[in-house]
């Protein structure tokens, strides 16, 4: 046995996209390569059934004090592990002080940082919450830990005003899961344009309600919204459907042409472009806002597009419909361009590297 790694994280495994769609996926490979795995979130299962829900305050309070007992006690084993692997906090509120305590107490710490969360985004189910966070905790890990892992430039940059030992690894995909299509055709059937994300970012497709409304007057569509069951734009034919782990990937696979709607915002820098590479990696082309991470992920005009106006939104979302085998050909090199860079082969070694260096 090469070493002991510690997982800190806030959710349950196999839950949230910034942990199953990053570290979580190279569990296997960690273990293959002679590391004993031990995990620990802070939001337990049942937790996890109502945290993102309104009210169920006593609960919430309950869950939480039960959360910070967990990390209390983990305090007592840290020093039996190689590396402590921290995503994004020890603890969700206040000071950075358990945060003190794991550095003290761990020999080497990795830490994840996923989004801009040092610019504390409000969640509307937890009101209290935001009040109480703090975003001292990712800069006290961001300065103190002995290497961290990014996710996108933009992100890597800032982290490394505070250290130099940082490593930019984007969301990646299980290509062997996410395999591409062969046939795109739509012969006797509308278009479906897609997107797939949750209730709370679901507005930024309401970004593009005057395009959809204008190219539904001109052409057969669907829209799927996938994730927000409640989702709806007058004038346009819509699906809205809740995202489901079992069905996700055949859920994606029915859409034509994927949507990446972004805002021109500060927090939308911290973003990996994950959906336009679950879109890709199954041969969808895909029409996204050129900003961001994005510019990395999609080469304009070659395995996908990026649009800066409604009337490119417009024109590439027209263009893709109308030809088919444009579809084809953009969607063949996206997932190419999945496997050869954000794949978990591509990207298992990078993280290995890691772990090795520190042990």
């Amino acid at each position: 046995m090469k070493g002991k790694i510690l997982f800190v994280s806030p959710y349950p495994v196999d839950k949230a996209p910034s942990q199953r769609l990053k570290f979580e996926q190279y569990y296997s490979y960690f273990k293959e390569n002679g590391y004993e795995l031990t995990t620990n979130s802070f939001i337990d299962e049942d937790f996890w059934k109502i945290v993102y829900k309104p009210r169920n305050y006593v609960k919430k309070i309950c869950y939480t004090l039960l959360g910070y007992l967990r990390r209390f006690l983990l305090l007592f084993t840290l020093r039996k592990y190689d590396v402590v692997y921290i995503h994004l906090w020890v603890t969700p509120i206040g000071p950075p002080f358990f945060e003190y305590l794991y550095r003290a107490f761990a020999k080497k710490v990795v830490y994840d940082i996923d989004d801009l969360i040092f610019l504390k985004p409000k969640s509307k189910a937890n009101p209290i919450i935001n009040m109480l966070k703090s975003g001292n905790k990712p800069i006290y890990l961001m300065k103190h830990a002995d290497h961290v892992i990014t996710c996108t430039p933009h992100l890597d940059t800032f982290v490394r005003q505070y250290n130099q030992s940082t490593t930019d690894i984007s969301s990646t995909i299980n290509t062997d899961v996410y395999q591409q299509r062969s046939d795109y055709s739509i012969q006797g059937r509308p278009i479906v344009l897609g997107w797939s994300g949750s209730h709370s970012t679901s507005k930024y497709v309401y970004l593009l309600k005057d395009v959809l409304r204008r190219l539904s007057k001109e052409m057969p569509l669907k829209l799927l919204v996938i994730g927000d069951p409640a989702f709806n734009i007058s004038g346009v034919e819509v699906e809205a459907i809740k995202w489901n782990e079992a069905t996700e990937v055949k859920d994606l696979g029915r859409i034509d042409i994927g949507l990446y709607p972004l805002p021109d915002e500060e927090w939308v820098l911290g973003k990996s472009g994950l959906k336009a590479l679950q879109y890709m990696a199954l041969g969808i082309p895909t029409v996204a806002t050129a900003i961001g991470a994005n510019f990395r992920v999609i080469e304009s005009g070659i395995s996908g597009f990026l649009v800066t106006s409604e009337e490119e939104w417009y024109k590439r979302i027209k263009q893709l419909t109308l030809d088919q085998s444009l579809r084809h050909q953009i969607g063949v090199a996206a997932a190419k361009r999945v496997r050869q860079y954000y794949s978990i082969k591509a990207n298992a070694p990078v993280y290995l590297s890691i772990i090795n260096s520190l042990n």
